[in-house]
């Protein structure tokens, strides 16, 4: 019998399809994460009080990093890399405790602590098929579950013009959005074939050209960026300080949660199964590996990129060429400046018109996860309670605004940290009873009550009589 050739379809992950094909599937994953790969460095040199300089270093190494981490997960190199439908980059979840340590220690503090952050993901990758019942369907649904609510907000400021600008909520930010997001809507539910997989660049692309005849794309970036620029090896002189490692190792543990929950999000979302504990072990091992290394050069910690997941989840298309074509892109970009500045001129509003499907998907994904397990009273006050602690706190920062810095910027830097130490101690330290041990529990109690009961008040009331 001869040997099957390769598959060119796009549901399956060793699938190769023509490039034609691929390369609209894999623009969309392009421009669902390249504003965020870009703004993260951005946020953290302005906050580190870096100069342009470091600001342009960061976002090209950055970018690079990204498609080194993407390739990394998606193809494998020895034990590391989970193999799995997924993007990684640099990820807004690190944000808060990176820009609180820049502003303390500056940018070489933040490399230091990085490289320490990234040999804890390592360690917790080791470890996974130990403690990976640790983490079952309702902590890892939870934790996707947050992370879809808390990137609304993200979307709401894209659709209003961005968070600073000058014309943030004018209606014609307003109409870009919402015209690019019909299109979205209505290309993905009516169109069908191809065309139905690729409503997100679709619906960006209508985008594009209604803010370029608005006169809302702003070129200067093109025109400004160099051609072609390679990283450098220690850019920045790497410093080790406690409280900043203290602070980088916390956020990277609970970002190894969030990698678990992404990396389930993807197989139950994309390919309607669990992740394999070789596939955990891999994805971690992998990102604990290239944000270890890029400190080295000057990279920001790497992170599953949630938004990806959800257009994974909403297409169903897993073929790890479309992805890999994303992160050649992103290379690309990376080492030719001008190159991946013409991404950065596509507006705020487009962008969040766009996304926010995505994030809505998200969310629906760590339902699905969290009702994989049975909705016991164990697991239904597991996800409630991690759910209200966490969007509480994150709804209402002031309310832990007396507690220790450090803490502060542990518990409400992101409400990923706080749904997922919810989620995992209450998992913990509540008894596993399933819904036919509450069961039982309720009819050992009804008979328990029933035959403490006064004999002569049963007898009159199965006679359907009143008590003298």
């Amino acid at each position: 019998m001869s040997t099957p050739q390769h598959s060119h379809s796009v549901f399956d992950f060793h699938g190769r399809p023509p490039l034609a094909r691929a390369l609209p599937l894999s623009f969309q994953h392009i421009l669902a994460m390249i504003m965020g790969t870009v703004t993260v460095p951005i946020i953290v040199v302005g906050a580190a009080g870096g100069s342009l300089a470091d600001q342009m270093l960061l976002i090209q190494v950055s970018l690079i990093a990204s498609a080194l981490a993407t390739l990394v997960q998606l193809y494998g190199v020895g034990r590391f890399g989970a193999r799995l439908p997924t993007i990684f980059g640099v990820g807004f979840a690190y944000v808060p405790t990176l820009v609180a340590v820049g502003a303390q220690y500056g940018i070489g503090g933040i490399l230091g602590a990085q490289v320490v952050g990234g040999i804890a993901m390592i360690l917790v990758g080791l470890f996974i098929t130990r403690i990976r019942h640790l983490f079952p369907p309702i902590v890892a649904g939870v934790v996707v579950l947050v992370i879809g609510l808390s990137l609304y907000d993200i979307a709401i400021h894209y659709m209003s013009g961005g968070v600073g600008a000058s014309d943030y909520g004018d209606p014609q930010n307003w109409l870009v959005a919402l015209v690019t997001l019909g299109v979205v809507l209505g290309v993905s539910q009516f169109a069908r074939g191809f065309m139905k997989l690729a409503a997100i660049i679709c619906g960006i692309g209508a985008g594009y050209a209604l803010a370029l005849a608005l006169g809302m794309v702003d070129f200067t970036p093109v025109r400004e960026a160099g051609w072609f620029s390679a990283p450098r090896l220690l850019p920045h002189e790497l410093e080790f300080h406690a409280a900043a490692i203290l602070s980088v190792v916390i956020i990277c543990v609970v970002n190894s949660v969030q990698t678990i929950g992404d990396l389930s999000a993807t197989s139950v979302g994309g390919m309607n199964r669990e992740p394999t504990t070789r596939e955990l072990f891999g994805g971690l091992l992998g990102n604990g590996a290239t944000t270890a290394v890029g400190s080295f050069f000057g990279a920001m910690p790497t992170s599953s990129y949630s938004q990806n997941v959800g257009i994974v989840a909403m297409t169903k298309v897993v073929s790890r060429f479309v992805l890999a074509l994303a992160a050649l892109f992103l290379l690309v970009a990376g080492l030719v400046p001008k190159f991946g500045a013409v991404m950065t001129t596509i507006p705020y509003p487009v962008l969040g018109g766009a996304t926010i499907t995505v994030f809505g998907m998200i969310t629906m994904t760590g339902i699905q996860l969290i009702t994989r397990d049975e909705m016991s009273a164990r697991n239904m006050t597991i996800a409630s309670l991690a759910l209200a602690l966490s969007m509480g706190v994150y709804a209402v920062p002031e309310a832990i605004g007396q507690l220790p810095a450090m803490l502060q910027l542990v518990v409400g830097g992101s409400p990923i940290v706080v749904a997922a130490l919810v989620a995992f101690t209450l998992n913990l330290v509540l008894p596993r009873r399933s819904l036919a041990d509450e069961a039982a529990e309720r009819e050992a109690l009804a008979r328990a009550m029933a035959e403490e009961e006064p004999t002569g008040r049963r007898a009159q009331r199965a006679e359907g009589g009143r008590p003298s």
